[in-house]
């Protein structure tokens, strides 16, 4: 009786083992179906065409909602005006602008959304016009501009300036200054250019006295810089704008 009972348990088990086992296979399935299951879209992914007057004046590429590649923009006759290429919503690389004709005119390289780079400029024929330096999102002093010829331009305009020192009577010294070329068009700053970085935030432009820029610095009785720090952001002919700094001595150590 004993062996008839043990040989029943026997087979009971050997049956009952694959069903066992095809439940524990099933899990492991639907934990691993769970882990690669993808997030659904939280919006439009395709490309988006935008329209001004029947003229179509962009295209942009989404993904779930975010500019994801490249956008377009075109002139009235539908020629490729600018192209930018974005990364999880921020531009990147160069973009490009263009000529009417098709020919590139302008690129400008992109890191995280902000300028960053040597921007360049050509003429028509495909040479080198320009390149300007930028350093996160700021201007530096590098430039180059180069004629219809390829020749390197040079000669740009430099700060001069005048005093007048009224220290002794008033307290006051006056700074006026000006350009070598005084036809040039030009805005004058207060500041410096700390690593060649032309950084507006740091600077103050320069109010008129008297119809010319200039610094009024007054005398304070506690020391302070010996020299003043100016900028001058230049136009080109080109229409680019060449920056130089210059530090101008003081007579007196306490003017502010």
């Amino acid at each position: 009786m004993k062996l008839v009972y043990c040989t029943i348990i026997s087979i009971l088990v050997i049956l009952l083992a694959p069903g066992c086992s095809g439940k524990k296979a099933a899990k492991k399935e639907a934990a691993a179906a769970a882990d690669t299951t993808s997030v659904p879209d939280t919006g439009y992914t395709g490309i988006k065409k935008y329209y001004s007057n029947d003229y179509l004046i962009k295209e942009v590429t989404f993904r779930n909602g975010v500019r994801e590649g490249e956008m377009k923009s075109f002139y009235q006759g539908g020629q490729v005006y600018q192209r930018f290429w974005y990364e999880k919503g921020l531009r990147e690389d160069s973009a490009v602008w263009y000529y009417l004709e098709g020919q590139v005119f302008r690129t400008t390289p992109y890191k995280h959304d902000t300028v960053d780079g040597i921007q360049k400029q050509y003429y028509r024929n495909g040479d080198l016009k320009a390149e300007i330096g930028y350093s996160k999102g700021r201007r530096s002093t590098f430039i180059k501009e180069y004629d219809k010829a390829g020749k390197l331009i040079s000669g740009y305009p430099g700060i001069v300036y005048e005093t007048q020192d009224n220290y002794k009577t008033t307290g006051q010294y006056t700074i006026t200054l000006g350009l070598t070329d005084k036809s040039a068009k030009v805005t004058f700053y207060r500041g410096e250019l700390p690593g060649g970085i032309f950084d507006t935030a740091k600077c103050v432009k320069l109010k008129t006295i008297g119809g010319k820029p200039a610094i009024l610095l007054k005398k304070t009785g506690s020391p302070q810089k010996e020299y003043a720090g100016v900028i001058a952001e230049i136009v080109t002919q080109m229409g680019n704008k060449y920056i130089a700094g210059k530090k101008i001595d003081l007579p007196y150590k306490d003017l502010k």
